[in-house]
């Protein structure tokens, strides 16, 4: 099979020919259908996810697929399944690590990866849903959306009528500003220095699009989530929140950088500002994905705008410097789809 593989930090992936070995013991073999891309896979390609060990391996950990074979143990899916493939940890066994066969050796790979032709896929890192859920729906509740509903809904304890600030406008931002959205928060301001995203976000229903935090002239703001993982972004961040302030921080920080936080005493105000990181909005795969995917149904949830360009695997780099360019919403890498 082809797959998109890891072999040297900073640099492409390559297209290689990948064989599967025997399933064990909670393993699933999925034949993928799509993927989408995800920023935090850029801080993998950089090595900053402590990754450089355990090259070279595969890519990828949201995406839909149908399940082709499953291992001993294995109750939660079946043969013929269509699946969402997640990072967090849903319902099933949690399997040892996967092993792939690359130039007659033998690597291992992450308990899900989604950018290549089949994966061997850990249990517990899959969702049955309907055959007739869409696809590319099914990719992003991999990741994106169910980060961006999770923070919302899970983490943030948003009240009618406070202020919601995304800074950074890609895949699970333009997702943050819908959520937001949908639970009534006024005003959404959508942060972003590309001015191309503008309309995206408008489209997601953000109330103000500005390129820097700084340029909201009115008031303080109650929730601030940075995708941007910048920390001179971050720092100026902080100094919006109001005096019941919580930030949320998605985008991940390079190693060895640091956040500042001037007149530090600021974060006594009122209640007490909050500053805390999300692991995928405490997002339940078994139970979430299921309510997300009635919202869709039922024309609360629109999700076509979000992805904006549509890559095959063997472009899986063109893929990722859209993504390092700041103009796409979410990249969708066809592997399967027909």
């Amino acid at each position: 099979m082809k797959a998109a593989v890891l072999e040297a930090i900073d640099y492409p992936l390559f297209i290689r020919d990948v064989k599967c070995t025997e399933l064990k013991t909670g393993q699933v073999l999925v034949r993928n259908l799509v993927s989408g891309i995800c920023g935090s896979q850029l801080h993998e390609i950089r090595g900053y996810k402590n990754n450089k060990k355990f090259l070279p391996h595969l890519m990828g950990h949201e995406g839909c697929g149908i399940v082709e074979e499953i291992g001993e143990g294995v109750t939660t899916v079946s043969a013929g399944d269509k699946v969402v493939m997640h990072w967090r940890q849903g319902l099933g066994i949690e399997s040892d690590f996967p092993k792939y066969i690359l130039n007659d050796a033998i690597i291992t790979s992450g308990k899900v990866t989604t950018l290549s032709e089949y994966s061997i896929v850990s249990e517990n890192r899959l969702t049955s849903v309907d055959k007739d859920t869409p696809s590319e729906l099914c990719a992003i509740l991999g990741c994106a959306l169910t980060t961006a509903m999770g923070i919302i809904d899970n983490e943030i304890n948003l009240k009618f009528g406070e202020s919601v600030a995304v800074i950074g406008c890609g895949g699970i931002g333009l997702n943050l500003i819908q959520a937001a959205s949908m639970k009534n928060a006024f005003p959404i301001i959508a942060v972003d220095n590309n001015l191309n995203k503008k309309d995206l976000c408008i489209k997601s229903n953000a109330s103000h699009f500005i390129n820097n935090i700084n340029d909201f002239h009115q008031g303080k703001i109650d929730i601030i989530i940075d995708t941007t993982g910048i920390p001179s972004v971050i720092t100026d961040a902080i100094n919006k929140l109001s005096d019941q302030g919580r930030m949320i921080l998605v985008g991940q920080p390079a190693p060895e950088k640091f956040v500042q936080i001037s007149n530090a005493l600021n974060l006594f105000n009122g209640i007490g500002k909050t500053i805390k990181a999300t692991q995928g909005g405490k997002t339940s795969p078994h139970f979430d994905i299921p309510r997300y995917i009635k919202l869709y149904q039922n024309d609360r949830l629109q999700i076509d705008h979000l992805f904006t360009h549509r890559v095959p695997l063997v472009d899986v780099n063109k893929g990722f410097d859209l993504l390092r360019s700041g103009n796409a919403g979410r990249v969708i890498v066809s592997i399967n789809e027909k």
